[in-house]
């Protein structure tokens, strides 16, 4: 047979996604039968120094300071962007003025407005995008959604959905970019990936009342200053879906203690389900219509007739890990390029759950529900 053709990656950023994306092709090029055998091409940095250093730990061919030497090779077919979230858009643009197809690591932008004008362009330029929701790829996800469209828990009445974690806890911490008023805040950092499970498992949401609080009024500046805190550190809103059903959601990085609470629970009138992103190899399944005296939770544990769990492992109960859903979405990604199928979570997406998160905000200073933008 021939050799399958070649798809280019050109990476901007070597941080923790950076990292985390390498993971995902490396491991999505051998896990899968893809249209294209992945090739690591190209890294730029914010120097040619650390771009060398992260080419060779990550297995690229080639390094660069200048990520816009990415654009003008005519070599590189994807670009992938995990530099911090204020430049996502200016690469972006330029990315797809360029005819490349874009992996932008999530948010998508700061701001709703500019991811509006992401997905326009991506649209007209005709080019594939993916924004990185790689939770949402969780085999254990695909099987509650399955669930819920199948009937077996009956009339969806509620929703709960938390996402929590501490690494903000410390008032000691300095200010980052994720404090910055423009697109910062909790509710934008990791509410954004409680929004998107929401509206993956019971589709879209119309009407929020949004909460937004900030505990920690100021942060050290890096030097002998401080700076003032304009964003939330938990945000909180009660939802009204399209279907009916009511909710709530919780995005909170002060949670002591909270390394990785992404979770869900979905309330129906013939049983509920309950799932923990700190153990996210299960699901645990309740039915009413159980023997008397057998009522209880049971736990059901990813195995192979999840798919894609059986592309990594060939036993139940082994679990697959963060990075492997990395994978799994960079397959879709890749698949969507060839025209296989259509994007899996791109750049419309991506400005949906921007849309989510301003309406929340909105709500919060406003005090009153609101209805979400379509």
């Amino acid at each position: 047979m021939p050799d399958k053709p070649r798809l280019r990656i050109g990476l901007i950023g070597s941080g923790f996604m950076g990292r985390a994306h390498v993971f995902g092709f490396s491991t999505a090029d051998r896990a899968f039968d893809l249209p294209y055998r992945l090739e690591l091409s190209k890294l730029a940095d914010v120097d040619l120094e650390t771009a060398r250093q992260a080419a060779e730990d990550f297995g690229f061919s080639e390094a660069t300071g200048d990520w816009r030497e990415l654009l003008h090779d005519p070599d590189i077919d994807v670009i992938d962007i995990t530099a911090p979230n204020a430049l996502h858009k200016e690469m972006a643009l330029a990315a797809i003025a360029a005819g490349k197809h874009v992996y932008c690591e999530k948010p998508l932008a700061p701001m709703a407005a500019d991811a509006r004008e992401m997905a326009e362009a991506a649209e007209a330029a005709g080019v594939r995008t993916q924004v990185g929701f790689n939770y949402l790829c969780n085999p254990m996800l695909s099987l509650a959604r399955e669930m819920i469209a199948a009937g077996e828990l009956g009339e969806i009445r509620s929703y709960r959905g938390v996402h929590a974690e501490d690494y903000m806890a410390d008032s000691m911490d300095p200010f980052t970019f994720r404090h910055d008023p423009a697109g910062g805040g909790a509710l934008g950092d990791i509410g954004s990936h409680a929004l998107a499970t929401a509206e993956c498992l019971l589709g879209p949401i119309e009407r929020v009342m949004g909460d937004c609080v900030t505990h920690i009024p100021t942060r050290p500046d890096g030097g002998n200053g401080s700076r003032r805190i304009e964003v939330d550190d938990i945000g909180r809103a009660f939802l009204r879906f399209d279907s009916g059903a009511s909710g709530s959601i919780e995005a909170n990085w002060l949670a002591t203690g909270r390394k990785m609470q992404h979770d869900f629970e979905v309330y129906g009138s013939k049983g509920a389900i309950l799932y923990t992103g700190e153990r996210f190899n299960e699901l645990h399944f309740y039915e009413t219509a159980s023997r008397t005296g057998r009522h209880g939770f049971r736990r059901i544990e990813a195995a192979p007739e999840h798919p894609p769990y059986g592309q990594f492992c060939v036993a139940p109960g082994h679990q697959i890990g963060f990075n492997d859903l990395k994978a799994i979405e960079v397959a879709g990604f890749v698949r969507a390029i060839a025209g296989h199928i259509p994007e899996p979570f791109g750049f419309r997406k991506g400005l949906r759950i921007q849309t989510l998160v301003e309406t929340i905000q909105q709500s919060a200073i406003a005090g009153k529900w609101l209805d979400v933008p379509r």
